[in-house]
């Protein structure tokens, strides 16, 4: 095993590559962060109205080591002045998830450097730190994306309880199905939420799934099979039926923080993930959250969706607190629970 090098500033790069976007960031603990490259597939994947995962990994592997170049070149930080690799181990796409970690501990080993696998989700749930308005501890984390939606009760970092999840469909994954139906191609949920601004908010009533019952768990396959069938009822009120499914899926959404604020006894709301950067969810948590005194607090957004730099910033705080992978193994968690994570 090589000696691990220990400096006083500790600049960490964060590697991310769970599923079709690369990101790379890099964090110092004197100056925060200090450069962050991203480069989206989403053009990759347009004609086949998905992410193919063999297209996105080989993606990876071309786009990863470039953007490094481009990220340490921006922030004027040499190679050997890292101290730390974060990268993303899951969850995600395996053969995604391992080009980030082979590039991750095959630098760290040549530098002679600790290498760390960091969670995905803990990544997002973190990344309102990055702001320089940040929550403080404890709260309640929402974050919802393409591929979850998850309800987090949040001590301390590391400490997570999740409150509730989706039983089926995550919130993200409704608005691409729902998108998809209205033929609005890919990216469905931006598609979605600009068609929604042009539509009439009473037209429709879709029904709120879940909230006519105790508990904090969700479920939004039935939200996007309603959608479908107004769809085929309207086949010309697109505009309409986006706005529907988008007021449904938010009020939801909202309906459920207050229930777990309530719950937890927290005044305090993280919201997180790609789907944060939805303006109509933000007024909807926002509206809520002052009703009931409650802080709440967003990424910006060019970090909503998944980025180097909230990879670089868990990473850095997992590394202060003294952890990493230090025999270099290449090891990836497709599926991993936050709930699995050492608190710090």
């Amino acid at each position: 095993m090589r000696r691990l090098v220990v400096k006083k500033n500790l600049i960490t790069l964060g590697i991310e590559s769970s599923c079709d976007e690369t990101g790379i960031g890099i964090y110092s603990s004197n100056d925060g962060l200090i450069s962050h490259k991203l480069f989206s597939q989403v053009k990759l994947h347009a004609e086949y109205g998905g992410v193919v995962p063999e297209l996105a990994s080989r993606d990876h592997i071309q786009k990863t080591v470039p953007l490094i170049k481009e990220a340490l070149k921006e922030s004027s930080v040499k190679l050997n002045e890292l101290t730390g690799v974060a990268y993303t181990a899951g969850p995600g796409l395996s053969g995604a998830l391992l080009v980030g970690s082979s590039i991750a501990q095959s630098l760290a080993w040549g530098l002679g450097i600790p290498a760390l696998g960091v969670h995905h989700m803990e990544g997002h749930l973190l990344a309102p730190l990055l702001e320089e308005k940040k929550p403080e501890f404890p709260f309640v984390a929402l974050l919802v994306s393409g591929g979850h939606t998850l309800l987090v009760d949040v001590p301390r970092i590391g400490e997570y309880k999740i409150l509730g999840e989706s039983l089926d469909d995550a919130v993200g994954e409704g608005f691409d199905k729902t998108a998809k139906i209205l033929g609005l191609g890919y990216p469905g949920g931006p598609a979605l939420a600009n068609l929604a601004k042009k539509g009439d908010k009473d037209r429709f009533t879709f029904p709120r799934p879940m909230t006519d019952r105790p508990g904090l768990d969700f479920s939004f396959s039935g939200l996007k099979t309603f959608a479908r069938n107004t769809f085929f009822d309207f086949p010309h009120e697109k505009a309409n039926i986006a706005k529907a499914f988008e007021v449904a899926a938010t009020e939801t959404l909202s309906i459920k923080c207050n229930r777990a604020l309530k719950h937890t006894g927290y005044k305090c709301l993280v919201v997180s993930g790609g789907v944060s950067a939805n303006l109509s969810l933000r007024e909807s948590l926002n509206k809520m959250c002052e009703e009931n005194d409650v802080s709440v607090f967003y990424p910006a957004l060019n970090f909503c969706t998944d980025n180097g730099a909230m990879i670089a910033l868990a990473g850095h705080y997992r590394f202060l607190a003294g952890q990493s992978n230090q025999n270099y193994e290449i090891s990836i968690k497709p599926r991993w629970s936050l709930e699995e994570l050492q608190p710090l």
